[in-house]
């Protein structure tokens, strides 16, 4: 049996996500907080539309119909200096 990752950031398959719907998630961010989908470093910038194409489709809904998951930007790198409030040369 193949496994189908939906969020590689963490790790989390296509059968997650359908357990996270079966079990009554009916949102992204519902399925978010089952499965940890989309919060890793990314912050769902390369799965959040492919959870919502899969809960649209088990549900029957229309994917611009689902709410607008939370979520942030992306994480970046900051050097040192930057935070202190000095120069990015830190």
């Amino acid at each position: 049996m193949s496994r189908k990752v939906i969020c590689r950031c963490e790790e989390i398959t296509e059968e997650e996500i359908l357990q996270a719907i079966a079990d009554g998630a009916r949102t992204v961010d519902g399925i978010k907080r089952r499965t940890r989908a989309s919060m890793g470093l990314c912050q769902g910038r390369t799965c959040r539309r492919l959870i919502a194409g899969i809960l649209a489709r088990e549900t029957g809904q229309h994917p611009a119909d689902l709410l607008p998951p939370k979520f942030r930007p992306p994480v970046r790198t900051v050097p040192l200096g930057v935070v202190k409030g000095g120069s990015d040369d830190a």
